[in-house]
C-alpha cells in the first residue's frame, strides 16, 4: 500500500496467463483464509481465463496493519492501490472487476466510487448503498438486534490473529499490534444513532454519479438489504441489470430456501462482455428479473418457493398503483365517508412471529404465521380477491397518526391470509416516527397533533392468490426484533384519510426466466435451532418473557415485561477458537444491552486466551444518551 503497509493476497490464475495475459476479478472481505468463501468463487472462473484475487484486508487475516472499523477511507483507498496494482501485473490484460456479497458488495459499491481507471465494472450481492438505512445496526432508525449480534462477529475478526504458516514469525508481533489497538466498537456504532457523517462514509447513494462503470446489483426476496436494488437501478446512469431470487443473504447457488441459479453461467457471461470486450448479449436481455413468489417461504419450507419469473426491459417497472383505503370495516377501493380513530399501543411483547430482521437460521428466522401478533395488532383486511393479483415493488402506506408522546415507532406487516385464517408475511417495515421526513436530522413528534406519513415496505415480487385477503397490520412495537420505545405510547390513526398502494403489476403468461439453469435449494437441517412460541406467553400482560436465540454463532437472550418498555434487556456471548498444531486461541466477546426512557446502558466484553493465559481482557460500560430512540 501506499504506506508501506502490505495486504495479503491469494491468487488463482488460469494456465498460461503468463503468455496471454487474463482480467482479474477481486473479492475484498476481511473474514481471513479461514473463511468458507475465501476460493468460492475460483473454480467458477479461472477454468474460463478469469483470474480471481481474494486479498484479505488490512488489519485482517494475513495482512499487516490494523482493522479500525466498517468501510474506512482507509479500507476504500487500499482497495484502489490493489485495482491498480493488478492491472499492472504481467499476467493481466489491464482490466479488473470487483464482485462480492454484504462486505464484499459494500466494498465494490465504496471502490467503484472512487473510479479507478482498470476497474471496468462490478457484480454486487446482499450489499447497501446506505450504511444507516439499510445495514445491520438501524432499520427505519429504529435500533436492531443486528447492531450487537455483528458487533460482536466484528470484534472476533479485530482480534484475530494472522495464520503463522503464511506470515512466519513475525505472527505474533502483528497480532499484538492488533491487540492493542482493540476499541469498543458496538459502544461506537451505539452513540451514533441517527445518519451522520460517520454513516455517509461509504455510503454511495449521496452521489450515484461517482460510479462510472457497469453494475450487476443481485439479491433474495428474503435479504434485510434488497431495498438497495431498485434505487440502484433508478439512481445509476451506467449500463445495469439487478435480479431478485427467493433466497436470503447469499450467492443465488447457496440458495436456502430455492430455486437457486448455478450462477457461474450468468457470472461469467458478465466478466466476458466487460473485461476481454466479448460480446455476451447481456445489455440486450432485461435490465430486471424478480421472482415471483406464488407462495411464501414460511408456507412451504424445506420444499422451494413456488413462483415464476418475470422481467422489465427498464426502470422504473411496468406497474400500476392500486390504492386501498384504510376503513373502519377493513381495506377498501373507496374512502369512508367520514373518518374514524383506531388507536395502537405499544405491546412490549408483540412481535414474536417475525423475530429476525436478517433470517440466518432456518426455518426459526423465517416469519411464522402471523395470526398471534395480528389479533393483537390493528387489523384491516380485504374482502377476498376475485383474481390473482401481482405485486411488484415496494408496497407504501400513508398514514394519518398522532402519537402521545414524543419518541414513537411503527410497524407494517403486509400479510396474505388463507381461507383457513392463517396469515402469512409479504413485506414489512419499520420506521422510528421522529425519522419521518429525514434520519439525518429527526425531530419529536408534538402530541396530540396529526401527521401524514409515507412508509415504504421492502421491496418485494408476489403474487396474492383468488380467494385469499390482503391485510396490513399496524403496531407501534415489534419486539424482540426492535429496541422498544422510551415510554408507553398510544397511537392514533385515522381511518378514512390512511390507505396502502400496492404496486399491481398486469399478469403475463409469457415465459421470462432468465437464461441461467435452475438448481434446488440446498438441503439444509431444518430443525429450528430456538424454537418459536405459539403464542406470546404474556398476551395478558402478567409477568416476564424471556427468549433465548442462536444466531450467527451469537448466543442472544432477551428478556422484557409487558408494559415496561425499559424492563428490556438484551444480552448475548460468541466464543470463537482456533486451535491445530502450535496455536490453541479463544476468543470471547459479550455485550449486555440496557435503558431507561434517557439513556443506553451498554457494556461490552473482549476476551483472548492463548491456551491457559488471558492475554486481553476488556470490558467497556457506558451510558449512551438516547437520541430520539
Amino acid at each position: 500500500m501506499k504506506d508501506g503497509v502490505r495486504l495479503a493476497v491469494r491468487l488463482w490464475l488460469p494456465e498460461g496467463a503468463d503468455q496471454r495475459p487474463v482480467p482479474a476479478v477481486i473479492e475484498y472481505i476481511p473474514y481471513g483464509r479461514m473463511a468458507e468463501r475465501t476460493a468460492a468463487a475460483a473454480p467458477m472462473l479461472a477454468p474460463h481465463r478469469i483470474a480471481f484475487v481474494r486479498p484479505d484486508i488490512r488489519g485482517s487475516g494475513d495482512s499487516e496493519g490494523v482493522l479500525r472499523g466498517e468501510y474506512t477511507k482507509q479500507q476504500v483507498d487500499d482497495g484502489v492501490t490493489l485495482v491498480e496494482w493488478l492491472a499492472r501485473q504481467p499476467w493481466c490484460n489491464g482490466r479488473v472487476g470487483i464482485r462480492g456479497n454484504s462486505w464484499g458488495g459494500f466494498a465494490a459499491l465504496q471502490i467503484a466510487a472512487m473510479r479507478p481507471a482498470p476497474l471496468k465494472a462490478i457484480m454486487v450481492h446482499c450489499a447497501s448503498d446506505n450504511r444507516y438505512s439499510d445495514d445491520a445496526h438501524y432499520a427505519g432508525g429504529v435500533l436492531l438486534p443486528e447492531n450487537f449480534e455483528w458487533g460482536l462477529l466484528f470484534q472476533t475478526i479485530t482480534a484475530s490473529p494472522p495464520d503463522p504458516a503464511f506470515v512466519g514469525k513475525r505472527w505474533r508481533e502483528m497480532w499484538t499490534e492488533r491487540l492493542k489497538a482493540l476499541r469498543p466498537v458496538i459502544t461506537q456504532w451505539t452513540q451514533h444513532q441517527r445518519y451522520d457523517s460517520f454513516w455517509r462514509q461509504g455510503s454511495v447513494q449521496a452521489d450515484y454519479s461517482r460510479i462510472s462503470c457497469p453494475v450487476y446489483a443481485i439479491d433474495g426476496q428474503l435479504d434485510p438489504y434488497r431495498n438497495f436494488l431498485p434505487r440502484l437501478l433508478a439512481g445509476l446512469k451506467v449500463p445495469r441489470k439487478g435480479l431478485l431470487g427467493p433466497w436470503p443473504h447469499g450467492f443465488p447457488y447457496k440458495a436456502a430456501p430455492g430455486p437457486g441459479l448455478d450462477w457461474a453461467v450468468e457470472e461469467v457471461r458478465w466478466w466476458r462482455q466487460w473485461l476481454m470486450g466479448e460480446e455476451t448479449g447481456m445489455l440486450r436481455e432485461p435490465m430486471f428479473r424478480a421472482y415471483l413468489n406464488t407462495r411464501t417461504p414460511s408456507e412451504v419450507w424445506p420444499s422451494d418457493v413456488p413462483g415464476r419469473w418475470v422481467s422489465e426491459d427498464h426502470w422504473p417497472p411496468r406497474t400500476q398503483p392500486m390504492t386501498l383505503f384504510l376503513n373502519d370495516k377493513g381495506l377498501g377501493t373507496k374512502a369512508q365517508p367520514e373518518m374514524g380513530t383506531r388507536r395502537v399501543h405499544s405491546q412490549e411483547t408483540l412481535g414474536q412471529t417475525q423475530q429476525s430482521w436478517f433470517p440466518a437460521n432456518f426455518p426459526t428466522d423465517l416469519p411464522g404465521d402471523q395470526s398471534v401478533d395480528d389479533r393483537r395488532s390493528c387489523v384491516f383486511d380485504s374482502d377476498p380477491l376475485t383474481e390473482d393479483l401481482d405485486i411488484l415493488g415496494n408496497p407504501t402506506a400513508l398514514l394519518r397518526l398522532s402519537s402521545n408522546q414524543p419518541v414513537a415507532r411503527i410497524a407494517l406487516r403486509l400479510n396474505e391470509v388463507t381461507p383457513d385464517g392463517r396469515s402469512w408475511n409479504v413485506s414489512w417495515v419499520l420506521l422510528n416516527l421522529t425519522h419521518r421526513d429525514s434520519h439525518s436530522e429527526p425531530s419529536p413528534l408534538r402530541p396530540g397533533h396529526n401527521y401524514d406519513l409515507d412508509v415504504a415496505c421492502y421491496f418485494t415480487a408476489h403474487a396474492f392468490k383468488k380467494g385469499n385477503r390482503i391485510r396490513l397490520s399496524i403496531s407501534e412495537s415489534l419486539w424482540p426484533l426492535a429496541w422498544p420505545s422510551p415510554q408507553s405510547v398510544e397511537l392514533r390513526l385515522i381511518t378514512g384519510a390512511s390507505k396502502l398502494t400496492l404496486p399491481a403489476r398486469a399478469r403475463e403468461e409469457r415465459d421470462q426466466r432468465p437464461a441461467i439453469p435452475m438448481i434446488p435449494g440446498l438441503q439444509v437441517n431444518s430443525s429450528p435451532v430456538a424454537s418459536r412460541p405459539v403464542a406470546p406467553p404474556t398476551v395478558d400482560g402478567d409477568g416476564e418473557i424471556t427468549i433465548d436465540f442462536s444466531r450467527l454463532g451469537v448466543r442472544r437472550t432477551a428478556s422484557i415485561r409487558e408494559g415496561e418498555p425499559n424492563s428490556c434487556i438484551w444480552r448475548g456471548e460468541r466464543r470463537s477458537a482456533m486451535k491445530r498444531e502450535g496455536i490453541d486461541i479463544e476468543i470471547v466477546s459479550s455485550f449486555r444491552l440496557a435503558s431507561t426512557s434517557t439513556h443506553f446502558q451498554l457494556t461490552e466484553t473482549l476476551g483472548v486466551r492463548e491456551g491457559q493465559v488471558l492475554i486481553a481482557d476488556h470490558s467497556w460500560t457506558s451510558e449512551i444518551k438516547r437520541d430520539l430512540m
